[in-house]
């Protein structure tokens, strides 16, 4: 059997993403990054249906959940964008507690992303 290593995407036909911070209101702070992100999981497949959380390439990124903040941030396809913000405004209960998540900003470089809205202002 011969193996063939497999030719990597070219940069061009790579899916471009963006990152976007997001933050939690609520009344009692969310510690689990796993709630948070079957809580956006959740408005997303209600809005979009699986299909369309598949092609926007959903992804919450729990180890940058600040729970200090409630700052977190989540991947997603440039074209989706737009989509991601509106599952969030419905997006009203982590758990049984009730909270709004607010979009803080995008960015197409997780550090910078990090770097802008990770932080206390």
């Amino acid at each position: 059997m011969i193996k063939t290593k497999l030719k990597p995407v070219l940069p061009s036909l790579r899916e471009k993403k963006r990152y976007v911070a997001f933050e939690v209101i609520s009344r009692e702070k969310i510690t689990d990054a796993d709630a948070v992100s079957g809580a956006i999981m959740d408005s997303s497949l209600r809005l979009l249906g699986q299909l369309g959380v598949a092609k926007a390439g959903l992804m919450v990124l729990g180890n940058k959940w600040d729970s200090k903040l409630q700052r977190g941030i989540i991947k997603v396809s440039h074209r989706h964008v737009d989509a991601l913000k509106a599952s969030l405004v419905f997006a009203d209960k982590i758990h049984s507690n009730e909270a709004i998540f607010r979009s803080l900003g995008v960015s197409g470089i997780l550090r910078k992303a990090e770097q802008r809205y990770m932080k206390a202002a």
